[in-house]
């Protein structure tokens, strides 16, 4: 099914099958619409929930960056000029503290709007951050960085192919005895939210800047611990666009054991990115894990 459709096929005759087969639960990792990151309203609106200091959404709180920047370079023993590469560094909130420290920073995102605004923001206080719009599974970086960050669960939205592909490019990239620090929801934090059913008409918010219609559906693997959040568009011409949202989630064994076969040891493991300790009742696991020579 094209996740691009036209539900009115003339003046007057709404088409429900193909609505009615976009609500039918779908493969696992079954793409949605990929102008997403970089669809020019959406990303704005993503920027603006980034920027927003109080609310855990498209990144965390600003005292809990604040507190995991001081966490991950303690725990790291991490010097002045030390290189850091931040995967998925959205407008640069992690970046910019850590350059603010002292750190040779470089900071990677697909999205092309929040790329230009930590470029701009860099630029304006006169730090010198390598920023670079590009997607994770083309980084050909190798052995430069002794530390290379992923965080706020961006490691489960890959495919099992892709993340494999991921590992790698972050172990290439790395120094020999470098770190990886990521975290990983698991299944805890889905069960809290539930599985999203329900639907709300908008004059503009979020997905448009107009009127639209907003059917919301959630899918559950348990076999896989595999979570789905599916956002169905209805604009008024009738032309209808499926987003997805996939979430691979781990338990303290499932994420050990694929780092371990990406070329890591696990040296660590916590909470959150903030030394919480570990909990198997938790809703993330945060990992702190060395390239094997």
């Amino acid at each position: 099914m094209d996740h691009q459709q036209n539900l009115i096929k003339d003046s007057s005759t709404l088409d429900l099958t193909q609505l009615m087969d976009a609500l039918e639960k779908p493969a696992p990792f079954t793409p949605g619409e990929p102008l997403f990151w970089n669809d020019p309203h959406i990303s704005s609106q993503m920027l603006a929930v980034h920027l927003d200091p109080n609310v855990d959404l498209a990144s965390r709180k600003a005292d809990t960056i604040d507190a995991s920047v001081s966490w991950i370079i303690e725990t790291l023993g991490l010097q002045a000029g030390d290189a850091v590469l931040d995967l998925g560094c959205g407008p640069g909130l992690y970046a910019t503290r850590l350059a603010q420290r002292g750190l040779a920073v470089s900071g990677v995102d697909y999205a092309q709007r929040s790329i230009t605004y930590a470029r701009e923001f860099a630029a304006e206080h006169g730090m010198s951050i390598d920023y670079q719009w590009q997607n994770y599974l083309t980084l050909e970086a190798e052995n430069l960085f002794d530390a290379v960050l992923l965080i706020f669960g961006d490691y489960c939205t890959f495919t099992p192919d892709d993340r494999l592909k991921l590992l790698g490019n972050v172990r290439r990239a790395l120094r020999p005895g470098g770190h990886f620090i990521l975290d990983v929801s698991t299944r805890s934090l889905r069960d809290r939210y539930g599985l999203k059913n329900g639907w709300y008409v908008s004059q503009g918010g979020f997905w448009r800047p107009g009127p639209h219609l907003v059917l919301e559906s959630g899918f559950d693997y348990p076999q896989q611990a595999i979570w789905l959040d599916q956002y169905i568009i209805i604009e008024p011409s009738g032309k209808m666009i499926v987003y997805r949202n996939w979430f691979q989630d781990y338990d303290r064994a499932s994420i050990i054991a694929e780092l371990t076969a990406g070329g890591f040891d696990v040296q660590s493991v916590w909470g959150d990115l903030t030394g919480t300790p570990f909990s198997e009742e938790g809703e993330w696991i945060g990992l702190v894990a060395k390239r094997v020579a």
